[in-house]
């Protein structure tokens, strides 16, 4: 398929740069598959759209503050955003992309408020490895890594408001923005009604806002991304599928965990490791049933994993229909639940 078969036009003011004050008065699209027959609703009715006995399955993963800002000896400035810590002896080392990347030889020294660091050369997928001289405080060193359509520097506010209330495992560098609309209450609620809730964990990495830059997407690859399923988690899952019960995923993160995770089939599971399952039409899916999801930037991987759920040409109607709208795009956005 082509790259430009993902496209639509999105005017710039529709890309939400500031989340609203209230997690649950975001916007809700409903689209079931069926039928194609969109919604227009508030998020905060979403439990009206689920059914006792469903599965809701939520990625606990909590974003860790990974953006540093350095200087390099010549006096030129340095971005880092660190994407994934490995082993090392004598001192912490991490894999991380880097803003510029030109210039940053092995070798090269970066000096991040005290504590240096060395680039130490670059891995196959292109990240950069970079050796700091001591352990780092990232809450003291770290700034919220914001998505870079979200077009300002992040504030204490992002440190709360771009994190789901249910994170729990530190490790992404992007949030799971489908569980950002969710609230305490809401889940209450939504348990009350009679759905099983369960969590996953896969650690969101930078390759969730990273550009598709080949014209026929069967080429593409997708960047590595670390996730863990709990057996138990998993067994649910299964009964629930024997049962004929909806496996409900919440975000596009959550997804590719669950489908990782059952790609040899539901008697080997693999329930921890490193994925780069790529999604996008004519995969079929093993394991959801029903997806809760953000919209989505035009040729990318997770609209493309959209399309590969409910048919490109009724997720392009919708999103078409969503810019008609004004629907707010993206991160801090509104929500679409395909059933």
């Amino acid at each position: 398929m082509d790259l430009k078969d993902f496209t639509f036009d999105l005017p710039e003011e529709l890309i939400a740069q500031e989340p609203l004050f209230e997690r649950d008065s975001s916007r809700l699209m409903t689209v079931p598959r069926k039928d194609g027959s969109v919604g227009h609703h508030l998020f905060r009715e979403f439990p009206r759209y689920l059914m006792p006995g469903d599965l809701l399955v939520l990625n606990d993963t909590k974003v860790i503050p990974t953006r540093l800002l350095g200087v390099k000896p010549t006096g030129g400035q340095v971005e880092l955003l660190l994407v994934e810590r490995t082993d090392s002896s004598g001192g912490e080392q991490w894999k991380c992309l880097a803003r510029p990347g030109k210039g940053l030889k092995p070798g090269t020294k970066v000096l991040f408020d005290g504590v240096e660091a060395e680039m130490m050369g670059q891995d196959e997928e292109g990240l950069f490895l970079c050796r700091f001289s001591s352990a780092l405080d990232l809450e003291k060193l770290g700034k919220v890594p914001l998505p870079p359509y979200i077009r300002r520097e992040a504030t204490q506010a992002d440190s709360r408001r771009y994190q789901t209330v249910f994170a729990g495992v530190d490790g992404a560098v992007a949030a799971p923005t489908a569980g950002l609309h969710f609230t305490e209450k809401l889940l209450e609620e939504i348990k009350g009604k009679g759905v099983e809730v369960c969590r996953v964990t896969l650690h969101t990495g930078p390759g969730t806002f990273m550009p598709v830059r080949v014209e026929k997407i069967e080429e593409h690859r997708m960047m590595r991304e670390r996730y863990k399923i709990d057996a138990a988690v998993f067994s649910s899952i299964v009964k629930a599928k024997k049962e004929g019960r909806r496996v409900v995923a919440v975000g596009t993160t959550s997804t590719r965990a669950l489908e990782a995770a059952a790609a040899s089939g539901f008697d080997a599971p693999v329930l921890e490791g490193a994925t780069n399952l790529f999604i996008y039409p004519g995969y079929r899916f093993k394991v959801v049933d029903a997806l809760l999801t953000n919209f989505h930037l035009p040729e990318s991987t997770l609209l493309m994993l959209v399309c590969a759920f409910a048919g490109r040409e009724l997720v392009l109607e919708a999103y078409k229909e969503a810019v008609q709208k004004g629907y707010r795009f993206f991160s801090y956005g509104d929500a679409m639940f395909v059933s």
